[in-house]
């Protein structure tokens, strides 16, 4: 009987053994990403700049663990060029982050007028991993909520939809992946449903948001200015234009009327009428200095929209200058790497 008991015993002990392996099989293909995600990260000693970046993520635990786990890195060098060479450059303007190949590769930006520029391209690229990292099925059901989300932002956004313009050319699936990036990184007010989806990753979304709309108010602010300034240009030019029409024409009204006076005067037609002789005198006198004031205020207007121009050259440079900044293309062939 003991025999026979012990054997019982060995036999549920045998299939409890295979059903915990069971479970721990099934557990391990339900969560493989994870898992491997888990082993990657830990596997990974983030660079000093890295580190920087990823604490102004303000990451749950499972945002710092995807964006560990692609091994992310930050290069201000053409290596950065070459990692990311599978990114269209001429649709998407400057390229500044990718994530290719499970991994994320972001370019350096030091300047510091455009702060939190590398932070918000680190998060908009680790939206593109949590993507990838869905399910098929729960890939498509969150496309087809993006979708419906962004018709309704864009009608009341058009910043927006201009934004989603550069993508129109990608598939469907591409045109997605890149609009949960975008609404995660750069959109504040969004539905319920959306902020608890992208809560997954980030636990304070609303410091991303507010270092894009730092950064972005510098190129924003820039272009204001330029289109504000071209504008009082614009006027001013026209009004000067006209006035100096007006000038010119009166200037010639003066000269032949002082022509006219002096021939006059010459035949001693005021010999018997000094007070009209005064009289035109005067008014003559008096047409020369509302046309020398006339003169001085086209010459203030001139010099002011000489330096309206200026102002403008300049603000110019400070564009293509911050333009530079952010264009990988004109980047040192190495730099020392982080």
């Amino acid at each position: 009987m003991a025999g026979t008991a012990r054997k019982r015993v060995k036999r549920w002990f045998g299939a409890l053994v295979a059903l915990l392996v069971l479970c721990l099989i099934v557990f391990a293909a339900m969560h493989r990403q994870e898992i491997q995600d888990r082993f990657r990260a830990i596997g990974f000693e983030p660079s000093e700049s890295i580190v920087r970046v990823l604490d102004s993520l303000h990451l749950t635990d499972a945002g710092k663990r995807i964006f560990l786990a692609t091994r992310p890195t930050i290069d201000g060098s053409q290596r950065f060029n070459e990692q990311c060479s599978d990114v269209d450059h001429s649709d998407q303007g400057h390229v500044l982050g990718c994530y290719t190949d499970n991994r994320i590769h972001l370019f350096e930006v030091s300047d510091a007028r455009v702060k939190g520029i590398v932070g918000v391209t680190a998060g908009h690229e680790l939206l593109h991993a949590a993507f990838a990292r869905l399910g098929e099925g729960d890939r498509t059901r969150l496309s087809e909520q993006l979708r419906e989300a962004y018709d309704t932002l864009a009608e009341n956004d058009p910043a927006l939809a201009e934004r989603m313009s550069l993508y129109e050319n990608l598939s469907d699936s591409a045109y997605t992946n890149e609009l949960h990036s975008i609404l995660g990184t750069e959109v504040r007010d969004l539905p319920d449903w959306l902020e608890q989806h992208y809560a997954q990753w980030f636990a304070d979304r609303d410091s991303l948001l507010d270092a894009f709309d730092a950064y972005h108010a510098v190129f924003v602010g820039l272009q204001n200015e330029a289109q504000s300034l071209e504008r009082t240009m614009r006027e001013l030019r026209l009004d000067v234009e006209r006035r100096k029409t007006d000038y010119d024409a009166a200037v010639e009204r003066f000269n032949a009327d002082a022509a006219e006076f002096s021939k006059r005067n010459d035949r001693f037609e005021f010999s018997d009428d000094p007070r009209e002789f005064e009289r035109i005198r005067g008014e003559l006198a008096d047409r020369r200095s509302e046309l020398q004031a006339t003169m001085a205020g086209l010459e203030a207007d001139i010099e002011r929209y000489n330096d309206l121009r200026a102002q403008l050259s300049a603000l110019s440079e400070t564009s293509s200058e911050l333009d530079q900044q952010l264009n990988s293309e004109l980047a040192p062939v190495t730099t020392r790497p982080s």
